[in-house]
């Protein structure tokens, strides 16, 4: 056994896929990629108004119609079928029978915990989809720490950072073949991977070589750490300190790159899928006979309008199906549904920025000047017209309260005055407070149960000091 090298060849040689069509390959797929790219409204409701969402329910890619017409479909033509046989091609014997049937399935039918067992299931399915997103591998903190800290113009230190950025982004390559359909479209084979230029023939087949029972895709974090040892013993890397946050980065990127596996390994428990996936479909099984509209004549409770179209029942299919259908989407985001993850774009995103950040702009900097508010010691950033009135003024929600007179607090101070004579007492604080009286000087001693404060006072609009 040789590993993913050997199962690349019988699989290259399965899909009809070769090595000279690769580059043909990627190219139809990053085509077929377009034309399913992720849904975004976020523009449309970055602004509150009359209707927002009302304009969204129009829309048709990624929308619950798409999702849920067939189904909804097969539940029209069920009921429409019980409804059809009951009126047409029974019995009046077996119309009763049908009639108590029906009533005893829309009685108990109620008992299935619907909303408590989709609410907790959606919920945890969410948290899923959104810990799959938050674990995506993005080289951006290690692409800087590379940029900053791999030193050399020449060309050896440019292969080297160029190098080590390429073995984090191959790493995220071989982790995403594994568990994104998308990408796995892509790539079908390493030779794929080789073609477009992640990995080199000779990294291949050393790849393929190293036998292994499971996923290979710490392969090159490996030859990443064993280069970056290397740029130390060069002196690339100038200090253990730098090499330290180098792998500490390093093992983020990795640490991220092992959750996607294992939440593409670990799933939601499959008894919790199945409960969940019986309740709604026996609920609306046994809502095929239950809401059944019966003959008014025989004037069973509930039943004195024959309207043949269970409009409210179709709601509660459209809400609680569309629902369990969130589920199913959101459980799994590396598929290729309309909004699963664009796992591709990141891809190109990732191996693009952190060859520029590494390599085109390592050590490339503009000059550096003088800002534009050198000389002023208080400025502020203009405004455009457009945005003149989002002008920030909010000082704290407490800035602008002013008591009226009957709320003044009112706490006595004692000063000396200047001459030291006799004690002299300010009732009102509200004098200091508005200015119409400073304090120069406040020195607090705790007398007898009060505070004796010495102060100097200054009228408001008097520089000079008041006298005896």
């Amino acid at each position: 056994m040789r590993g993913e090298g050997s199962q690349s060849l019988s699989q290259d040689r399965g899909t009809g896929y070769t090595s000279t069509g690769a580059s043909a390959a990627i190219t139809g797929a990053l085509l077929h990629n377009n034309t399913t790219m992720t849904i975004s409204y976020t523009l449309e409701v970055a602004t509150a108004k009359f209707g927002g969402f009302s304009k969204l329910l129009f829309r048709w890619r990624g929308s619950i119609y798409k999702l849920l017409y067939k189904e909804f479909l097969v539940f029209c033509l069920l009921y429409s079928f019980f409804s059809v046989f009951y009126r047409f091609f029974l019995t009046e014997k077996q119309q009763l029978l049908f009639e108590n049937v029906a009533l005893y399935c829309d009685q108990y039918a109620n008992f299935i915990p619907m909303s408590f067992v989709l609410g907790f299931y959606v919920t945890l399915a969410f948290n899923r989809w959104w810990g799959q997103y938050t674990s995506f591998p993005l080289p951006d903190n290690l692409m800087m720490v590379v940029s900053g800290n791999v030193h050399g113009v020449d060309e050896r230190g440019r292969l080297l950072r160029r190098t080590l950025m390429r073995y984090v982004n191959l790493s995220s390559v071989l982790i995403l073949r594994s568990i994104s359909i998308r990408v796995r479209r892509r790539f079908p084979t390493l030779e794929h991977v080789v073609d477009a230029g992640f990995m080199t023939p000779l990294e291949h087949k050393q790849l393929d070589g190293l036998y292994s029972d499971f996923n290979k895709y710490w392969m090159p974090l490996t030859w990443f750490t064993n280069l970056a040892s290397q740029a130390r013993q060069e002196g690339r890397v100038r200090d253990d300190i730098a090499l330290r946050l180098l792998m500490d980065e390093l093992n983020n990127y990795r640490g991220k790159c092992s959750l996607l596996f294992h939440y593409d390994w670990i799933s939601i428990p499959l008894v919790y899928t199945q409960v969940v996936t019986l309740a709604v479909y026996s609920f609306f099984g046994f809502c095929l006979i239950g809401r059944q509209f019966l003959n008014p004549e025989k004037g069973y409770k509930g039943h004195q309008l024959d309207m043949y179209v269970p409009v409210f029942t179709l709601l509660q299919f459209f809400f609680y199906a569309g629902w369990l259908k969130v589920g199913e989407l959101i459980i799994n985001p590396f598929g290729e549904d309309d909004d699963d993850f664009e796992t591709n774009q990141l891809i190109d995103r990732n191996i693009q920025v952190s060859m520029l950040a590494v390599d085109d702009m390592h050590q490339n900097l503009p000059p550096t000047e003088k800002d534009k508010f050198w000389v002023e010691r208080y400025f502020s950033v203009p405004y455009s017209t457009a945005a003149e009135t989002l002008r920030p003024t909010f000082m704290g929600s407490t800035y602008d309260i002013r008591f009226d007179s009957g709320q003044d607090v009112s706490i006595p101070f004692i000063y000396k005055d200047e001459c030291g004579e006799m004690d002299r007492k300010v009732e009102d604080v509200s004098l200091v407070r508005d200015r119409q009286l400073k304090v120069s000087h406040l020195q607090t001693e705790r007398g007898e149960g009060q505070f004796k404060v010495a102060v100097e006072l200054i009228p408001a609009n008097d520089n000079e000091q008041s006298s005896c």
